[in-house]
């Protein structure tokens, strides 16, 4: 029951204050991982600099985790507190839906300079000549998959592990946002973080994924799933995407550019093609999964 209540109050404080504006930790550890990867990544083809700044990062702070969370045992009025606040920082619910409502709104209202604009801000691929159906793609894409790395993971790694596994995995899934590229520049340097990023999100996306499909159009979810996720780049992003895209009865993938050079991505998905109606549309499907997610959690402590 302590962890149902400690994730309910993580997301009302999500719910009314969002994302902090300012003095973010999550800013701080991306400064920290700056300053090692500059120091660490040199020309080469070894994959050791890499694994070596991955545990110069995620080593001290998981430890730090587990004294806290040892140490506030005889301690549970600061221990709830603290892990509630340490699950509200790792979840990124209102900021998601904020970043889509900024994409999807100058869409409806055909400000599509606005609209390539806002979505540059959550999507890696070239957004200066993105049509309409571009723009909104990518922010449904955007939004479908993170609903899994800002939502689920973190809350499915704290119910299993606590403050110390939803700490480890916040401190990966952002290595590997920040050195996880192809390029030459991480391709050896980035691959410990990227993989670790990978084995932390395979369950929690599968989940993630049946979570969709059941709060969607379930037969057009489950049969992109098992047909369009083995096709997609990331093992955790594939099937998450394409039951999330099925759900919402949306075709996504297709080419996208990045840094100037174009990629073929396999579809994802089926039905319609995108419109900020999509966008709102995988909004409400995060929302849907999520109450599901807290409802079955809720009614398990209860009677379990």
């Amino acid at each position: 029951m302590m962890a149902i209540n400690i994730l309910i109050v993580a997301l009302m404080m999500d719910f009314f204050f969002g994302e902090p504006k300012r003095f973010h930790p999550l800013v701080g550890l991306g400064i920290f991982a700056d300053t090692v990867e500059n120091r660490l990544n040199k020309p080469g083809t070894s994959r050791m600099p890499g694994l070596i700044a991955l545990g110069v990062v995620v080593v001290p702070l998981c430890l730090l985790a587990n004294i806290l969370e040892a140490a506030l045992i005889a301690m549970p009025i600061i221990s709830f507190l603290l892990s509630a606040l340490i699950l509200y920082l790792a979840i990124g619910w209102k900021s998601l839906l904020e970043h889509a409502e900024a994409v999807r709104l100058p869409l409806q209202n055909e400000n599509i300079k606005v609209a390539r604009q806002q979505v540059s801000y959550i999507v890696s691929r070239d957004t200066a000549s993105l049509t309409p159906e571009g723009v909104s793609a990518a922010a449904t894409e955007s939004v479908l998959e993170n609903g899994s790395d800002a939502i689920f993971a973190p809350i499915f790694w704290f119910l299993l592990g606590g403050l110390p596994a939803v700490v480890l995995y916040r401190i990966v899934n952002t290595l590997d946002a920040m050195w996880g590229y192809k390029n030459p520049h991480f391709f050896y340097f980035g691959w410990g973080a990227a993989k670790l990023d990978d084995l932390l999100n395979w369950v929690p996306a599968r989940i993630c994924a049946l979570t969709y499909a059941l709060c969607g159009h379930s037969n057009a979810a489950f049969k992109c799933w098992h047909e369009q996720a083995g096709d997609w780049k990331s093992p955790s992003a594939g099937p998450v995407m394409a039951s999330g895209a099925g759900a919402i009865n949306v075709k996504l993938g297709g080419v996208a550019h990045y840094h100037g050079d174009s990629q073929v991505r396999p579809p994802l998905g089926c039905g319609d093609t995108a419109s900020y109606k999509s966008i709102q549309q995988a909004e409400k499907l995060v929302n849907r999964s999520l109450f599901l997610w807290v409802s079955i959690l809720f009614i398990g402590s209860v009677f379990l």
